[in-house]
């Protein structure tokens, strides 16, 4: 959901999970801090100490041991070292960039709104996270334009830019080909095939030496895990700093630590590229590690390889429309969805997600929540 909290068409507060609450209800133990540091020796992992925003010890350096140690961290946005990305673009990869963003384009449609001009928005990468932005930010320009300032959304240019040929590259071609013509014909400029060598405070440098100008510039191309795992204690990992498993998904260095999701690299044999970091990918690997781990921790019982489904993938246009694959399994395997169908299935899967973490009824009236919010609250953050 970062991409909605980004544009300000959904509110941060009711999507976050508080994890020492989630602790409490699921029956875990949540320990505060950051990991520094990993001893396979000694099965403990380094936790750096917390301070208050004053400087005073809040807790200090702590050692937790493990007996299994899962890795599940997620990922960012790889600049590729691309000069003038770190100074002068956002990124939406956290909560906290997700919101930081949304402060700056509310705070920029109010100067267009109240002094005239325009606002150029352009992003960089044309992936699920691209795509789905520049729809919610049209829907943001729109929806402001409903709240009294007339001609707004018509003064809002937003640019998509990718390197590859075509938008989502890791959908089917009917997927990316329907959703490039409803962002373009929503007012997105589509640039597809266009690399971009330099970000400036005002634009992109491309390839070639044409300069696409924008007030504010995003970044969302490219996967990378953390710089904090790259060859931590002598694992290996791969050039995106993920950490290198087998189909187990133990790490190759050690039986003993795991890695889910995003930060973790799995190339199945017979193909020739790892899988790829999705979130459908994620879910299953930690589906298959609460199936087996248990029985392999208490019996010794041989853990079975993972074996990934495809599944199909939706990605959303907000109120515009939502396309998708059924992927390679079910009655209607490899077929197309949009429109209606297509929507409700992309809610279907946040609420599902919703209702693993919750429960059942707990997810269902978060929903419900949801709902009473829309109805009673402005559609955008106008705060």
């Amino acid at each position: 959901m970062l991409h909605t909290i980004a544009a300000g068409t959904r509110d941060v507060s009711q999507q976050q999970t508080t994890y020492v609450a989630q602790a409490r209800t699921a029956g875990f133990i949540y320990q505060p801090g950051q990991m520094i540091g990993l001893d396979r020796d000694a099965r403990k992992i380094t936790l750096a100490p917390m301070r208050f925003p004053d400087g005073r010890l809040l807790l200090a350096e702590r050692k937790i041991p493990y007996d299994v140690l899962i890795m599940a961290l997620g990922s960012h946005a790889n600049d590729f070292n691309t000069p003038g990305v770190a100074e002068h673009c956002y990124m939406i990869d956290t909560r906290r960039q997700a919101d930081a963003f949304n402060r700056e384009v509310r705070a920029r449609i109010l100067q267009v709104a109240l002094k005239g001009g325009h606002l150029a928005i352009a992003i960089v990468g044309g992936g699920a996270t691209g795509v789905e932005l520049a729809a919610e930010l049209i829907q943001l320009a729109d929806t402001a334009e409903s709240y009294g300032t007339k001609g707004l959304a018509s003064r809002i240019k937003i640019t998509l830019i990718e390197s590859g040929p075509r938008l989502l590259a890791a959908f089917p071609e009917k997927v990316s080909q329907v959703t490039k013509k409803r962002l373009e014909e929503l007012g997105v400029t589509v640039r597809i095939a266009t690399k971009v060598v330099a970000a400036t405070e005002t634009g992109y440098s491309l390839d070639g030496g044409e300069v696409i100008q924008a007030d504010l510039k995003v970044w969302s191309a490219g996967v990378k895990a953390s710089d904090f795992l790259k060859n931590i204690g002598g694992l290996e990992s791969s050039r995106s700093n993920q950490l290198v498993v087998t189909e187990t998904l133990q790490t190759t260095g050690d039986p003993h630590i795991f890695a889910v999701g995003d930060c973790a690299s799995l190339t199945v044999p017979g193909t020739t590229h790892p899988l790829p970091p999705t979130a459908q990918i994620a879910h299953q690997q930690a589906q298959h590690l609460t199936k087996y781990l248990p029985a392999w921790l208490e019996k010794d019982t041989p853990l079975p390889k993972f074996v990934p489904r495809d599944m199909g993938a939706l990605v959303s246009l907000g109120s515009y429309g939502a396309f998708g694959s059924l992927g390679q399994f079910g009655l209607f395997k490899g077929g197309f969805i949009q429109g209606k169908l297509a929507q409700l299935s992309h809610v279907m899967l946040y609420r599902s997600h919703q209702a693993h973490i919750h429960g059942f009824w707990r997810g269902s009236l978060f929903w419900l929540v949801d709902k009473i919010n829309d109805w009673l609250r402005p559609k955008i953050r106008l705060d």
